[in-house]
């Protein structure tokens, strides 16, 4: 294989992980709401699809341009989704349950600046103590681990809030003095 058919087909693999990046973020922008700034990343986006799809129509003949093509597609992916967890647009809400012996869970939480609404429940092996927790998707994974930390048996469910519209978080966040 020449030097040019090996320039051509890292050519065409790196437009295409940029490609599919650029498509990954913007899709996920678009959902997140962002849909100005997504489609400013389609201007970017849609001129290296016209590069890459170009050289590899124009080479149809070579098949290890297909295949670098497809491979950078599967890359880009990849790419884009860690970009994006990178990102951490959003919220999530994080659904935890302990046990009754745990009381002080709620209090421990609040006291390292999460919004914990609480309340008693039962569940198969007596009561418990149901939290629901709202928090940036960036600090998704402290939350976690501060979780664990605290209660290592905790039954943890997490989810993405729609819509997002009064109580005193929303306030302390718009304040600007979320964990501080």
């Amino acid at each position: 294989m020449s030097t040019d058919a090996l320039l051509m087909i890292l050519i065409i693999f790196s437009i295409n992980i940029v490609y599919v990046t650029f498509f990954t973020v913007r899709m996920i922008l678009t959902l997140k709401g962002y849909r100005y700034f997504a489609a400013f990343i389609s201007i970017f986006e849609v001129i290296v699809y016209v590069l890459g799809l170009g050289l590899v129509l124009d080479n149809l003949d070579e098949i290890q341009n297909l295949v670098a093509y497809a491979i950078g597609y599967g890359t880009g992916v990849i790419v884009g989704t860690k970009i994006e967890e990178k990102m951490a647009l959003g919220y999530i809400t994080v659904n935890v349950i302990t046990t009754e012996e745990n009381k002080a869970l709620p209090g421990l939480l609040r006291d390292r600046g999460y919004g914990v609404t609480d309340w008693d429940a039962n569940g198969l092996e007596g009561v418990r103590k149901s939290m629901q927790i709202l928090t940036p998707r960036k600090y998704e994974l402290k939350l976690y681990a501060t979780i664990k930390e605290l209660d290592p048996k905790a039954f943890i469910i997490t989810y993405e809030p729609k819509a997002i519209h009064g109580g005193f978080w929303v306030k302390t966040v718009k304040r600007g003095n979320l964990f501080k």
